[in-house]
């Protein structure tokens, strides 16, 4: 199993540096087909996508979420931070568990 990430350009290539592969996406139409391909490829178990990438491809990215149970599916903020609204990680991860960390 390994991961994925789906990004912008510098997100992706920092994750390459510790050898995730990945997509870069600049359209909605490239981060279509680069989810499409991520989810079909049974090698992949979790796949990382930017929360501005996943923002172009909102209603295929929460169908994958809501309906397969593999691979996961992890929105990131990428370079620029977390978007406005969004939680961070951290949040994230305390209301995943209910323990405050």
């Amino acid at each position: 199993m390994k991961y994925f990430i789906i990004g912008d350009e510098d997100t992706v290539l920092g994750f390459g540096m510790v050898g995730v592969d990945g997509t870069i996406v600049r359209t909605a139409d490239e981060a279509r087909i680069a989810i499409k391909n991520a989810i079909n490829d049974r090698s992949i178990g979790i796949i990382i996508i930017t929360e501005r990438i996943a923002n172009f491809i909102r209603e295929t990215v929460d169908r994958y979420i809501f309906t397969l149970s593999f691979p996961l599916i992890v929105e990131i903020p990428d370079r620029t931070g977390p978007m406005k609204g969004r939680k961070n990680i951290r949040d994230a991860v305390n209301t995943a568990i209910g323990i405050k960390l």
